[in-house]
């Protein structure tokens, strides 16, 4: 019997990661998961805005909530955003569902591997999707002038790029998106989902949503489950001018948010500090935990710009069973990648979280290898027994004729400390 009584064959029912609620429920009262799995921010809301949140439950669950476009003003409102520039959905999944049902034709190109949504919704629908393979020997960065080449020589119709892109972390600098999307400035669409680029500490103001909206075809996608770390919810927009967000927003349920989110929307413009320092907090424990996974014997540790790292099992281990295990036995929650395109199950995304659910992991990872050696995966010196070493990229200063993207993103570092393990 399994140490945390979870049965792991939940974990092979379907194609994609059983759910955290799936998991909770298998194991049982009582049982802590600790979840590496969903990219989501640890660190907000604060407790006290779930404190305020459940005081209001009473009426949010009871009565309906605003339309969308009083929501949708809301929220443009708060992020200083043109309203006629938004469209507000019940998370991106749903956004990318209708971009590709009124706005690809034809093709669209996408790099693989990349968020999966991108490749299967416009298959369903039948549309041709051609996919520009990233490279291991590059690290899985984009090289954009090559992705054109692939877009011109397939004559895709459509382009889009994930920015920061899921599962690897690679973040391409803001002026090299913009040059990109007028490069392809006669297709039908381009499209940057940028639903993780608010864990980016890369540049001041990484998003090319201001850039977006002055375009002809161009769309950016936003997250606000996973920025505001409410996955629940189900929440998300996109930028664009008014003709195509309009065209979009007409095609969405009058009433397609909730109450909740309705809610989260009017608590955004109460809580910007707390979000500023959720981030900072991120970009922290990003550092102390890549410097934590690089130690382990074997391991490929990919730069990451999210709030997630791309890693390559040592080769004599399975990333399914290493799954199964750190479920059973720790109570941990990993993505194996194995249903990835582009990707196999020796790869593994692991969320970001504070150093001591980070020494957790570690712990269950060593103890995994000691079925393979004889000596612990900490021996010998992290620069020697990594696979391979991935620098992280240099980003230079940021041109200042850029139009500066809305709202305030703290500069300040913090201190990597490991928190005493128990």
């Amino acid at each position: 019997m399994a140490r945390t009584g979870i049965d792991t064959s939940i974990l092979h029912k379907g194609a994609h990661s059983a759910s955290y609620f799936d998991l909770a429920r298998a194991a049982g009262e009582g049982a802590e998961i600790v979840d590496f799995c969903i990219p989501c921010n640890p660190y907000f809301p604060t407790p006290e805005m779930f404190d305020e949140l459940s005081r209001d439950l009473k009426s949010i669950l009871k009565y309906y909530p605003s339309d969308s476009a009083t929501i949708t003003k809301k929220l443009a409102s708060v992020l200083n955003l043109h309203p006629q520039t938004v469209a507000m959905a019940n998370g991106s999944t749903e956004l990318i569902t209708w971009i590709d049902h009124l706005l690809i034709k034809e093709s669209v190109a996408i790099p693989i591997p990349t968020f999966g949504r991108w490749t299967d919704q416009p298959m369903e629908t039948g549309k041709r999707v051609d996919m520009f393979p990233l490279q291991e020997r590059d690290g899985f960065r984009l090289d954009l002038e090559e992705y054109v080449e692939f877009i011109r020589q397939r004559k895709s119709r459509v382009a889009v790029v994930c920015n920061v892109n899921n599962p690897d972390g690679h973040y391409i600098p803001r002026r090299d998106v913009i040059r990109f999307m007028d490069t392809l400035s006669d297709l039908d669409l381009v499209v940057v989902d940028e639903s993780f680029i608010d864990f980016s500490d890369a540049e001041r103001y990484p998003s090319v949503g201001p850039d977006a909206v002055i375009r002809p075809n161009a769309v950016v996608l936003k997250s606000l489950g996973k920025n505001f770390g409410l996955h629940g919810i189900r929440f998300g927009y996109m930028l664009a001018n008014p003709a195509i967000s309009g065209k979009v927003a007409k095609m969405l349920p009058k009433w397609n948010l909730n109450s909740l989110a309705e809610k989260v929307v009017h608590m955004i413009s109460d809580h910007e500090m707390e979000y500023e320092e959720s981030l900072r907090l991120l970009s922290r424990d990003r550092r102390s935990m890549g410097r934590e996974l690089q130690r382990i014997q074997g391991m490929t540790v990919f730069p990451s710009q999210g709030n997630f790292f791309l890693v390559k099992l040592p080769s004599e281990w399975s990333g399914v069973a290493l799954r199964d295990y750190l479920v059973a036995n720790h109570g941990i929650m990993t993505r194996e990648c194995g249903n990835k395109l582009g990707m196999t199950s020796q790869f593994m995304r692991l969320v970001v979280r504070p150093a001591a659910d980070v020494d957790r992991l570690v712990d269950g990872m060593m103890e995994y290898a000691q079925r393979f050696h004889s000596r612990s995966a900490y021996d010998s010196d992290p620069l020697e027994s990594t696979g391979r070493r991935w620098a992280e990229p240099a980003y230079d200063e940021q041109p200042d004729n850029l139009i500066p993207y809305p709202g305030q993103r703290g500069a300040g570092e913090y201190t990597a400390r490991r928190a005493a393990a128990g």
